[in-house]
């Protein structure tokens, strides 16, 4: 089996559209990968279409988690084999608060029945490691939330659910600094335990406090140049054109 989430020559459709072009990347345990582009270049439907989501669709290309082919498995499966996944805009759920779901996501993906009160412990120790309010334990699910906060919420599922690979798409998007160093921190932890992390964003400057292991500029639905840091880096200063990403 080879090890690692292995994307080959993968081509995605939305809406009748091909949005993802032939994407060729690794991902390997303990490893951090950037996907950096400009918006619409296809990189939240490559994560999408990784995960699942029924409106993106593989046309071609294959896509394995450590060896084992992801085709054809919903969701929840791909989730219960060890893939997270951490959208944009995640939705409100009225009703449901944040300590019920993240025992339920905890449940479903571990397989492992754990108390009530053993559960809430084990929420208080990483809430305090985070130093987040555990007020947050009580609230709606993403109700009211603002940008910062439902960052931080995806970081505390990260750190409970302990997946093998992440995909974390834009997490650090709209964020002041104090919410993005949580983003900075959660995604080292996830590294260092062991996780390979796929970290998706147009701003190169993030990596400025989270040092990818490499980093790939996706454009118009292909990458057009890959590297270390330093494309990163290249990027910040000069723009995608300065990585052969052209309008």
């Amino acid at each position: 089996m080879e090890p690692g989430l292995q994307i080959n020559d993968l081509r995605v459709e939305r809406d009748g559209q091909e949005i993802v072009k032939g994407v060729t990347l690794a991902v390997a345990s303990g490893k951090l990968v950037a996907l950096l582009g400009p918006n619409g270049s296809g990189k939240s439907s490559l994560v999408s279409a990784l995960m699942g989501h029924p409106l993106c669709v593989v046309t071609g290309g294959t896509a394995t988690l450590d060896g084992e082919p992801l085709g054809g498995l919903p969701p929840e499966e791909r989730a219960r084999r060890g893939l997270f996944l951490s959208v944009q805009n995640p939705p409100e759920v009225p009703g449901v608060t944040v300590a019920s779901f993240l025992r339920a996501a905890f449940t479903a993906v571990s397989g492992e029945k754990v108390g009530v009160a053993e559960f809430r412990e084990r929420l208080r120790l990483l809430i305090e490691q985070m130093r987040l309010d555990p007020a947050l334990l009580n609230r709606g699910l993403n109700e009211g939330f603002s940008g910062g906060e439902r960052k931080r919420l995806e970081m505390l599922q990260l750190a409970l659910l302990e997946p093998r690979y992440a995909l974390l798409d834009e997490t650090d998007s709209g964020l002041d600094v104090d919410a993005l160093k949580t983003v900075a921190d959660g995604v080292r932890s996830a590294v260092e335990r062991g996780a390979g992390v796929l970290l998706i964003t147009h701003n190169p400057r993030v990596l400025e406090m989270i040092a990818p292991d490499e980093v790939h500029i996706l454009c118009h639905g292909r990458i057009v140049a890959s590297g270390g840091a330093e494309l990163a880096a290249k990027v910040a200063e000069g723009g995608y054109a300065a990585a052969g990403c052209e309008a």
